[in-house]
C-alpha cells in the first residue's frame, strides 16, 4: 500500500501543480480554459464548473490543460465575443508565459517544499568528524573523532556537505583544515587520495577517510530558508549535469529510470518518513521542470521554441514543418517511455525489487 499510495500522491500532486501553473496563468491573461485533466483517458470523474471541465482520468502519467483556440489555423469555430479569449490570439510573450508556467510552478513548488522541510527540522549534518578510517590519509594527518572542521583552505565550513564536496574535488591536492578539538584550534594538512569507487557519474573523487558524527546543525528560520534554496539549486544543477552527460555519452542510457522506479522510491521514502518523502517529491518536481523545458516538440520547451521562432520571423510556424517536428517529438517521447520501462523491468528482474542505496 505504501508504494501505491506514495506513487499516487507524489505524481498526483506534481501533475496538479504543473497543470495548475498553465491554468492559472492562462486565466490571468484572459484565455478561456476548456479542460483541466489530471491523468489521461479513459476518464474516471468529470465535472464542469463555469466554462471549464475538470477531469480525473485513469492513467496517472501526466495531465493536460486544453485552451480555447489552441492551434494555429485550426478549424475550430470561434464566436465573435470570444475572439480575444483564444490562446493563439494572444501575443507571443503571453503564450510563452502560459506554457512556461507549468515547469516554473514545478520548480517553485520544489523550493517551497524544501524550505518548509528545513524550517520544520530537515536534518543538516554538522562538520564534526565521527569516525577516522584506519590506514587513511586522515589518520596519518592526525584527525581524531570529535574534531569539528571550521574551514578548508580558508573557506569556512559548518555543514558536512561542504566538507565532502571540497574533499571530493581536491584529489591529489594538499588541503589545509582548521579544526576545533577540546576547545582548542589546530591546523591539519592532508592530501586527498583518489578513491577506487566511482560516483553516480562514473567519476573518481578525492577521499581522506573520515565520516560524519551524525550531529545535526542548528538552523534558524532564515538559515533554513537559505538551505532550502541552496539544495534546490544543487538538485537543479544535478539534473542538468545528468542530462548533459547523457547527451555526451558520459553516462549510459541504463541510468534512466521511469514510473516503476518512481513508485518504488515513493513507497520506500514514505516508509522512512515525511522528510524523506518531501525530499523525493522536490527532486522529482525539479526533474519535471527541467525535462519539460527541453526543446522537444510536444513538451513545453518545444512549444516555447516554436514561439521564439515566431517572434523572430513574425509569423506562426505551421504546416508541414510543424507537423513533422511534432511527429518527431512524439517518436522521441515514445522511445524514451519504452526505454525507461525496459530499464525499470530489467533492473527488477536482475537485481530484485529493492532499490540500491
Amino acid at each position: 500500500m505504501e508504494y501505491i499510495l506514495g506513487f499516487i500522491v507524489l505524481l498526483g500532486v506534481l501533475i496538479f501543480v504543473h497543470e495548475f501553473g498553465h491554468f492559472i496563468v492562462a486565466k490571468m491573461l484572459g484565455v478561456k480554459v476548456l479542460k483541466f485533466s489530471l491523468g489521461f483517458s479513459p476518464v474516471m470523474i468529470k465535472r464542469k464548473w463555469g466554462e471549464t471541465e475538470y477531469m480525473i482520468s485513469w492513467i496517472p502519467l501526466g495531465g493536460y490543460v486544453k485552451l480555447f483556440g489552441e492551434e494555429p489555423n485550426s478549424e475550430e469555430e470561434i464566436p465573435p465575443e470570444d475572439t480575444n479569449r483564444t490562446f493563439t490570439g494572444k501575443p507571443v510573450w503571453a503564450r510563452i508565459a502560459i506554457v512556461a508556467a507549468g515547469p516554473i510552478f514545478n520548480f517553485v513548488f520544489a523550493v517551497l517544499l524544501l524550505c518548509s522541510g528545513f524550517v520544520a527540522g530537515f536534518p543538516v549534518l554538522a562538520s564534526e568528524v565521527g569516525k577516522v578510517l584506519p590506514d587513511s590519509p586522515a589518520l596519518e594527518a592526525g584527525f581524531h573523532s570529535g574534531d569539528v572542521i571550521k574551514s578548508i583552505d580558508g573557506q569556512p565550513v559548518w555543514r558536512w556537505d561542504d566538507v565532502r564536496n571540497l574533499i571530493e574535488d581536491s584529489a591529489d591536492r594538499k588541503l589545509t583544515f582548521i579544526v576545533e578539538r577540546n576547545g582548542a584550534t589546530s591546523q591539519i594538512s592532508v592530501i586527498p587520495a583518489l578513491s577506487d569507487q566511482k560516483d553516480m557519474f562514473g567519476e573518481l573523487k578525492g577521499r581522506i577517510g573520515i565520516a560524519p558524527s551524525g550531529k545535526k546543525a542548528e538552523l534558524g528560520f532564515l538559515a533554513a530558508i537559505n538551505e532550502g534554496i541552496r539544495l534546490s539549486v544543487y538538485l537543479t544543477k544535478l539534473v542538468v549535469t545528468t542530462l548533459v552527460k547523457l547527451v555526451r555519452g558520459d553516462i549510459g542510457v541504463k541510468a534512466l529510470s521511469g514510473p516503476i522506479t518512481i513508485a518504488q522510491a515513493s513507497g520506500e521514502s514514505l516508509k522512512l518518513g515525511a522528510f524523506s518523502f518531501i525530499f523525493l517529491m522536490s527532486y522529482i518536481s525539479i526533474n519535471l521542470a527541467v525535462i519539460n523545458l527541453l526543446p522537444i516538440p510536444v513538451l513545453d520547451g518545444g512549444h516555447i521554441f516554436f514561439f521564439i521562432i515566431e517572434a523572430i520571423i513574425r509569423k506562426p510556424v505551421t504546416g508541414k514543418i510543424r507537423e513533422v517536428a511534432v511527429q518527431l517529438g512524439l517518436l522521441i517521447i515514445v522511445f524514451l517511455i519504452g526505454l525507461v520501462f525496459f530499464n525499470d523491468i530489467y533492473r527488477i528482474v536482475t537485481k530484485g525489487w529493492a532499490l540500491s542505496p
